[in-house]
Order: C-alpha cells, then structure tokens, then sequence
C-alpha cells in the first residue's frame, strides 16, 4: 500500500511539474501588438472546392498577461481598408458596400471577455464587432513564451484561430455557379501575433 502511494505521489508531482503552467513562464504586463512582426489572415470558401487567402494590413491591439494566466485580456482594432487578398480589384470590391463597406465602417474590434485553460491551450472569447455588428466568438489559442530582442526588449508571442460566419455580420454578397455559391459563407480567422513591452522611452513618446 505504501508503494502504491508513493507512486501516486511521484506521478502527481510529475504531472504539475509538466503541465501548462509549469512550463510556461511569463512577465506579467501589457504588451502592445506589432504589426510589424504579426499576422491578421483569413481563409474562405471559393467555388466551393477552393479557397482564397488574405490578411489585413493596418491593426493595433494590446495583451494584458495578469499574473493569473486567465485574467489576462486582450484588445484589437483593425483597418479595414487594409485588407488585402493579393488582387486589387477583388480588394476594391471587398471594401465596397458589398462587402466591408469601409466608408461606413472603416474599423473591426475585438474585446475580450474572458479565458480558461492554461497557457499552452486556452479559449480565448470575446466580442468581435464587424460592419456595426457584435457576436461573441471564441479563439483556440496558444501562448508561445517570451523573448527579448536583440535591443533587449520583452517580446510575447501568441496564436489562435476561430471561425465565423460572415453572413451574420452583413458580408452578404455572393453569386451562384453550378457547384454552389462563388463566395462561401464560413470564414477562418487566424491571428498570430507579437507583441512588446513598451520601454521608458516608449512611454515618454506617448
């Protein structure tokens, strides 16, 4: 019995010190996102058998990494206009009125509510408001870790994806072919970002 009790012991101990948490180091703080080094993509059905690819330009945000992983926060704002698929008449259309209707709403946000799971895996949810309209969407994540650069600043890193339907944001434009509709209606978000601590120097900038 004693034996069998050490083992748990040993086992259990050896599960806490591999798990997400024990892994995962981190300097709490805000972190402002670098456009520079991140990545804002989306991927959507095209013809119904392939898929057209694009990323938007032009964002801002901040990560606030609390010292209890799951009281962190994080917030976005993204241009619009700056979406880009590679094509510059598809992209004209996707701003119009169609589409993005950028002079109305040249903006996107997202706001988080609220994260579970640990560091290495974690729903990321929050409001996500498009075109005037807001739903709640969740993120599949990870935190990737910390890192300083080669000027000695604190960088973090984080992925995520999730997916939406475009339609119940008033992106409702489309046209059918035989195979279906031209543009599909699920979209696939995936945001890998970087993100800095701002220095004194930052701060006095500002």
């Amino acid at each position: 019995m004693k034996n069998i009790t050490r083992t748990l012991i040993l086992a259990s101990a050896l599960l806490a010190s591999t798990s997400g948490f024990a892994k995962v180091n981190y300097e709490p703080g805000t972190y402002d996102i670098d456009p520079m080094h991140s990545k804002v993509g989306f991927e959507i059905p095209h013809l119904v058998i392939t898929t057209v690819e694009g990323n938007f330009r032009k964002f801002d945000g901040k990560i606030e990494l609390a010292q209890k992983f799951t009281d962190s926060k994080v917030e976005a704002t993204v241009d619009t206009s700056s979406i880009d698929t590679g094509v510059a008449d598809r992209d004209k259309h996707l701003r119009s009125a169609d589409f993005f209707d950028v002079e109305k709403h040249p903006k996107m946000t997202f706001k988080s509510t609220s994260i579970s799971g640990d560091p290495e895996n974690f729903k990321l949810e929050g409001d996500l408001t498009i075109k005037g309209v807001t739903k709640r969407v969740t993120f599949d994540s990870k935190f990737l870790g910390q890192v300083k650069d080669a000027y000695g600043n604190l960088k973090s890193a984080v992925n995520a994806t999730t997916k939406i339907k475009r339609k119940e944001y008033g992106l409702n434009w489309s046209k059918a072919v035989e195979a279906g509709p031209v543009v599909g209606d699920e979209v696939t978000i995936s945001l890998k970002l970087e993100a800095g601590k701002p220095t004194a120097k930052d701060a006095k900038k500002k």
